[in-house]
C-alpha cells in the first residue's frame, strides 16, 4: 500500500502507559554486556542490588531505548522487512528509577520520500514521562524503509550527520559480546527472528543470526558511560549515533571517542574482529 504524506505525518499515541521493574531494568544491563567480571564492583551496580552495605540499584541510561518497548505513532504499514533502523537520538532528562511506571507521548517529526528504488526515510519521537508528568527521556528514531520510497512525499532537506575528527581518538574502550548476547537482549522486547533463527538470518542474507541495533547502541552507551562517566548515570545528557554495519553476537565492539570541549565528545563503534564501522558519526554530552 503507497505511503500517504499528510497521513503518516499526521500519526500520534499520546498517554501510552508502561510499567517497569527492577528485573527489566537488570535483565537489560546484562543484555548490553554489564556484570561479566563478576568482582567489578562499579558494573555490579547495574545488575545486583544486593550488597553487604546497602545501595541503590543503578539503571543505564540506554534503558530507556527499551523502557516503554513497543510504543509509536501508530501503524505505518511499511514493509517490514524492508526496515533497517536508521540513527537514533536520545536526550535523558534525569536518572531513570529503577521501578516505575511511566507514559509515553509518540508522534511522527519527519518523512523524507528518496525516491521508488531509494526507500523513504521516517522519523518518530517519543518522549518517555514519569507519574508526575516530568519528563525522563526523548528518543528520536529514524528508520529507512528501502521498499516504500516512490510515493511523491518531499526529499528533504537532509540531515547533516555529525563530523569526527580525522585524527586518531582520545579514548579507546573495547567490549567483547557473548556469542549468546542476541538471545538474552531479546528479553527486553525484540524478538525479532532475525536475531535468533539462524534459517531466517540466512534467508536475510546473513550468515548467522545478528545482534541488534539497539544492542550494539547499548553496548556503546556501556563504554561511554565507564570511559567518560566513571560509571555515574546522571552525567550520560544526550547520545545520538547513526547505524551503518550489524555485529554479530560474540565480536568486540570499540568504541572510539574523541574529545570535542564544552562537555561534548564525538564517538564511533567498530567491530575489532573485522575492522568495520558498526555506529558512526556519534554524540555524547556529559554533564
Amino acid at each position: 500500500m503507497p505511503i500517504k504524506y499528510e497521513e503518516l505525518m499526521a500519526l500520534k499515541n499520546l498517554g501510552q502507559k508502561y510499567a517497569y521493574t527492577d528485573r527489566e531494568v537488570m535483565l537489560y544491563a546484562y543484555g548490553i554486556g554489564l556484570g561479566a567480571d563478576p568482582m567489578d564492583e562499579r558494573e555490579l551496580a547495574f545488575v545486583n542490588e544486593a550488597a553487604l552495605e546497602a545501595r541503590p540499584l543503578k539503571v543505564v541510561p540506554t534503558f530507556a531505548s527499551v523502557a516503554a518497548w513497543g510504543s509509536g505513532p501508530g501503524e505505518m504499514n511499511l514493509n517490514r522487512v524492508m526496515v533497517v533502523d536508521g540513527e537514533r537520538d536520545i536526550t535523558f532528562h534525569q536518572a531513570l528509577p529503577a521501578v516505575a511506571n511511566i507514559t509515553a507521548d509518540s508522534t511522527v517529526v519527519e518523512v523524507y520520500d528518496k525516491g521508488k528504488d531509494k526507500g523513504v526515510v521516517i522519523a518518530h519521537q517519543t518522549v518517555l514521562k514519569n507519574e508526575k508528568g516530568e519528563k525522563l527521556a526523548t528518543l528520536v528514531a529514524s528508520r529507512f524503509a528501502r521498499g516504500d520510497g516512490g510515493f511523491g512525499g518531499p526529499s528533504g532537506p537532509t540531515k547533516p550527520v555529525h563530523a569526527l575528527p580525522e585524527r586518531a581518538p582520545d579514548m579507546v574502550c573495547d567490549l567483547q559480546t557473548l556469542p549468546r548476547a542476541a538471545l538474552i537482549y531479546r528479553l527486553s522486547g525484540d524478538y525479532n527472528p532475525l536475531h535468533a533463527d539462524p534459517e531466517i538470518a540466512k534467508a536475510a542474507g546473513f550468515p548467522r543470526p545478528i545482534l541488534h541495533g539497539l544492542c550494539t547502541f547499548g553496548v556503546a552507551g556501556h563504554a561511554l558511560l565507564r570511559t567518560l562517566c566513571a560509571y555515574d548515570p546522571t552525567r550520560l545528557k544526550r547520545m545520538q549515533v547513526r547505524f551503518s554495519a550489524p555485529v554479530f553476537p560474540g565480536e568486540t565492539i570499540r568504541t572510539e571517542i574523541w574529545r570535542e570541549g564544552n562537555g561534548n565528545f564525538g564517538f564511533r563503534c567498530r567491530i575489532a574482529e573485522r575492522d568495520i564501522v558498526a555506529l558512526n558519526n556519534g554524540l555524547v554530552e556529559i554533564g
